[in-house]
């Protein structure tokens, strides 16, 4: 993860693009501009009598700068940092300040690009991106760019409230404080345990209850399923430090009134 601060004081955080998913990205840009100057070439080479010998390497030259420079700045720029691989691989390149591409910066990374990537067969840009911790290619590095990633994981469905038999005994209950590392176990565990098979389920729940049971007191009625107990607990956690939250807000809101008011009571 990556954070930078915008103009406006805001924190952004975003995510630069793996060294692997960048090379992947560009194996299939490479390819597509490849085979669509092999298309343009054999096109070309059907009509040999239409053109003579200086005709015909203009109209090649012309062909490679339209596939190699002009159609990728053109579609970056449309599209705002997208190429076809990019767009396979969820990836978009953005300024070093997280703002969107511009006509000039898509210039710069396919001119770079066709020394560091076709003239140097690559060497180049592999090179100088294992040096960088954003993987950046040598034109990434003269545009003031980098590749972000898009695609990330979609955010976890929300735990479902403490099952209704356990209701009055846990909001009751004296609730320590959870290690971080323990509570992570125990969300990971209801939300994938329906998944696991039946002895290895039984077996994790009876650890995390082990584990939890410490920081609970009293403990629940017996005869309590595992997975009930950790659902319980959990959502009542989440529960209170909601609660908790709320009045923080709250407080800190009448703090900001009062430090807003005229001294004395004046209006």
């Amino acid at each position: 993860m990556s954070a930078m601060v915008t103009g406006e004081a805001v924190v952004l955080e975003l995510r630069p693009a793996s060294f692997a998913l960048r090379g992947v990205g560009l194996l299939i840009d490479v390819a597509a501009q490849v085979l669509v100057a092999v298309l343009l070439f054999l096109g070309i080479g059907t009509v040999p009598n239409l053109l003579d010998r200086a005709a015909g390497r203009i109209l090649v030259l012309l062909s490679l700068v339209l596939v190699f420079v002009a159609v990728p700045v053109a579609v970056e720029t449309a599209s705002r940092g997208k190429s076809l691989g990019k767009l396979v691989m969820g990836l978009r390149v953005v300024r070093d300040d997280g703002g969107a591409l511009r006509f000039r910066h898509a210039l710069i990374r396919a001119l770079v690009g066709v020394f560091e990537i076709y003239l140097m067969a690559g060497a180049v840009a592999f090179i100088v991106s294992l040096l960088n911790d954003r993987s950046k290619r040598l034109g990434d590095m003269l545009a003031g760019t980098y590749s972000m990633r898009e695609r990330v994981p979609a955010a976890p469905a929300p735990l479902a409230p403490a099952p209704a038999f356990l209701a009055g005994w846990v909001t009751s209950a004296d609730l320590g404080r959870l290690p971080d590392g323990t509570a992570r176990r125990v969300q990971s565990f209801l939300r994938q345990g329906p998944q696991l098979a039946p002895a290895s389920r039984d077996l994790l729940a009876a650890e995390l209850v082990s584990e939890v049971a410490s920081f609970v007191a009293p403990p629940p009625p017996a005869g309590t399923p595992a997975g009930a107990f950790l659902a319980a607990v959990m959502a009542e956690r989440r529960d209170r430090d909601y609660r908790r939250l709320l009045s923080r807000r709250d407080a800190a809101a009448r703090t900001g009134e009062r430090l807003r008011r005229l001294p004395f009571g004046l209006e």
